[in-house]
């Protein structure tokens, strides 16, 4: 007899595998019967330091590598195709066919975001005119660690949608998934963890987001905010204490699932810095 063993989905935290340190569980409404980790705040805090440490290698690696890198994702994401259509299907009790349409959406989206890397320069830079024998370049830097919140659908595209502008700026992300349908969003773990993506880039959590919102804005090594849904006057004056950036991603449903929509230049433009360097013209 073949002995059933049930997944446990637990969060993804520096590149590894932690349940929360509440010990809490919960069943997602559209995934009833898996048991899924619920983050507290101080997972919350853990992740945001495993992302600050992360953020020199991952800015500090050329703009070329850091593409190559999302491309080997996407590879990954296209190798494990089955598996994750079973995912979504398991946590958003969707068809199969529309399960793998979502698949090769978000190898399409990531494929996007891979090329975005070395290219930011050329896009949101520039070598600006200047009255004297100076030359004045805006050069694009990364913001820092950024906290990101995932639509409820799609789980797996929205998850990604809300990740990939972050990385492509050379920022990190600490993703809040799906609140109904987290498992997608938390199978992504398994795909970083074996890939060349380093630790503590990425990391997940999942659980309320009632809960975990406020901390997000409130938290000061939090450079900024990516959040699916409807502008939050509460978030908003929470984050302002710090002086973060907000940007809210209130798109109608139907443009959760068109990746044409979400292969956006202008949800990466909010999270980079411009800095302008003046270089003197020998004489």
């Amino acid at each position: 007899m073949t002995i059933e063993v049930r997944k446990t989905y637990k969060l993804f935290i520096g590149g590894k595998f932690p349940r929360s340190e509440s010990g809490r569980t919960f069943q997602p409404k559209a995934a009833e019967g898996f048991n899924v980790s619920m983050a507290s705040r101080k997972d919350l805090r853990e992740a945001v330091v495993a992302a600050r440490a992360a953020l020199p290698k991952w800015s500090g690696m050329t703009a070329y590598n850091r593409g190559q890198i999302l491309y080997r994702l996407a590879e990954m994401v296209a190798t494990r195709t089955s598996s994750l259509v079973d995912e979504i299907r398991a946590g958003n009790r969707r068809s199969e066919s529309a399960a793998r349409k979502e698949v090769a959406s978000a190898v399409e989206l990531i494929t996007f975001y891979a090329g975005l890397p070395d290219k930011l320069q050329q896009l949101l830079g520039a070598q600006n005119e200047v009255a004297g024998p100076f030359f004045n370049f805006s050069t694009v830097e990364p913001s820092g660690v950024l906290g990101a919140v995932a639509p409820d659908e799609p789980s797996l595209l929205g998850a990604l949608a809300m990740s990939l502008p972050i990385l492509a700026g050379g920022n990190t992300v600490v993703l809040l998934v799906s609140e109904s349908s987290p498992l997608s969003g938390l199978a992504l773990g398994e795909l970083l963890a074996v890939s060349d993506v380093p630790g503590g880039v990425i990391n997940l959590l999942a659980g309320e987001k009632s809960e975990l919102l406020p901390q997000f804005a409130s938290h000061r090594d939090v450079n900024g905010l990516l959040i699916a849904g409807a502008p939050d006057v509460s978030v908003s004056e929470a984050a302002a204490d710090s002086v973060k950036r907000v940007r809210f991603a209130d798109l109608p449903p139907r443009d959760w699932n068109n990746v044409k929509k979400l292969c956006n230049l202008h949800l990466v433009q909010p999270f980079v810095e411009v800095k302008t360097l003046w270089h003197p013209v020998s004489q």
